[in-house]
């Protein structure tokens, strides 16, 4: 017997039939001896078509309290239909939206934050054996406004709900069985995780993998609430993602999993002058601009001058360029150039704490293919290079066979 939240994406609840499918999985572990609460998403598409509909009306610019109305209403949708589906199955459920539940948050629309959980509500219905279903991304403010959490907001409800309530495990299901070692869409060998770490998912999910969101393994591995991403359509454990086993750190992969990130773009501002304050007065600005920046590499400077290369959003490069250029002059700049075509491949695991030579290893396999590395970031836990795009696949395959991810770890 345990104490559950289980949360479901739009893709999982996107047909009436997908919610009875839905309510059927909760029906079993209730009848298991589990209790549960349920987090839900808006129905897939829902959000898009809420958002081209407040479009419609405010074409320049939608009035982010009136937006967090409406699109608040997907998820009002789902949690009344999955109740309705559940007392259906002869099981008593009842639904809450955030307001209800009193999810507090700050005032920020679209992008609120929550600071507390009333779990009063929720508890007394668990304790008279309800299933409780509330709706994910959505709060309310101290004056009463509904307030939303941004995109993807449902898995942190998720998580915030499991902390508050000290429930024993919080259950992303989606339509992925688990965390991979790579997308198996590029490599067809990629393993799925039983278990990883916060700090690994932490970086897999800040690399481009988009199994979770970030905010949501942030909350999970602040107030250690273990999450598991399960499979809504097919059975099976999934990956659980927990705090790092210092007693298991022998047995650890060097490496766990490789990340890419398509969306990234390339610039560069060659022969400025290499002084203090150069790095701000390029990207001082940039940042006023409200765009944000990767990776930043600053070459060696030679007869006074120096080379400043940064990486921004791919949708950003245009915009950025033309910026810059239009600075050029003010920066003393010799010339200002990028690529749009470029993508960065990072490899992650807690393994390599304690394991020197991980970056000459990656480096030669990725060599030993032609693949040239145009930039390298690293932290404790992580090395990522910037590539040309048209090697990303290449790439993703050999350092998935150099580490041999496709093999179950052996332990002695």
């Amino acid at each position: 017997m345990a104490f559950l939240v289980k949360k479901f994406g739009g893709t999982s609840v996107g047909t009436v039939e997908r919610i009875k499918h839905v309510a059927k999985l909760l029906v079993a572990a209730k009848q298991s001896g589990d209790d549960v609460v349920v987090v839900v998403s808006a129905m897939s598409g829902e959000t898009n078509r809420l958002v081209a509909l407040a479009r419609e009306m405010m074409p320049a610019v939608v009035d982010v309290r009136e937006l967090d109305v409406l699109l608040s209403t997907g998820e009002q949708v789902t949690i009344a239909l999955l109740a309705m589906a559940l007392k259906e199955l002869g099981v008593e459920a009842r639904s809450y939206t955030g307001s209800q539940v009193r999810i507090l948050t700050d005032s920020s629309h679209s992008k609120a934050r929550i600071i507390n959980i009333d779990k009063a509500p929720i508890m007394n219905d668990i304790e008279q054996g309800h299933i409780v279903v509330v709706a994910g991304f959505q709060g309310v403010d101290e004056r009463g406004n509904i307030t939303t959490l941004g995109r993807g907001g449902s898995d942190t409800s998720a998580v915030a709900l499991a902390a508050a309530l000290g429930c024993d495990e919080c259950q992303i299901y989606t339509d992925v069985d688990g965390v991979y070692t790579t997308d198996p869409r590029v490599e067809s060998r990629a393993r799925r995780l039983e278990k990883i770490t916060f700090e690994e998912m932490l970086e897999m999910a800040s690399l481009g993998s988009k199994v979770l969101q970030i905010r949501a393994v942030e909350f999970a591995g602040k107030y250690n609430v273990p999450l598991r991403v399960l499979s809504s359509f097919e059975p099976g454990d999934g990956t659980l993602i927990t705090l790092d086993d210092e007693e298991n750190q022998m047995e650890q992969a060097l490496v766990s999993g490789i990340a890419f990130n398509r969306d990234e773009a390339q610039i560069t501002v060659a022969g400025v002058a290499d002084k203090p304050g150069i790095a701000y007065s390029i990207l001082g600005p940039i940042a006023d601009l409200n765009i944000e920046v990767d990776v930043i590499l600053q070459n060696i400077g030679e007869n006074g001058l120096t080379d400043f290369t940064f990486t921004v959003h791919r949708d950003e490069y245009g915009r950025v360029i033309e910026f810059l250029k239009s600075r050029q002059d003010e920066l003393g700049a010799e010339l200002i150039h990028g690529n749009d075509r470029i993508v960065k491949l990072s490899i992650v695991g807690v393994g390599m704490r304690s394991h020197a030579g991980i970056a000459s290893r990656m480096f030669k396999a990725l060599a030993d293919n032609g693949i040239n590395l145009r930039m390298i970031t690293t932290s404790e836990i992580k090395i990522s290079v910037v590539i040309d795009e048209n090697f990303l696949e290449l790439g993703v395959r050999s350092l998935h066979e150099e580490f041999e991810l496709a093999e179950p770890t052996q332990t002695s």
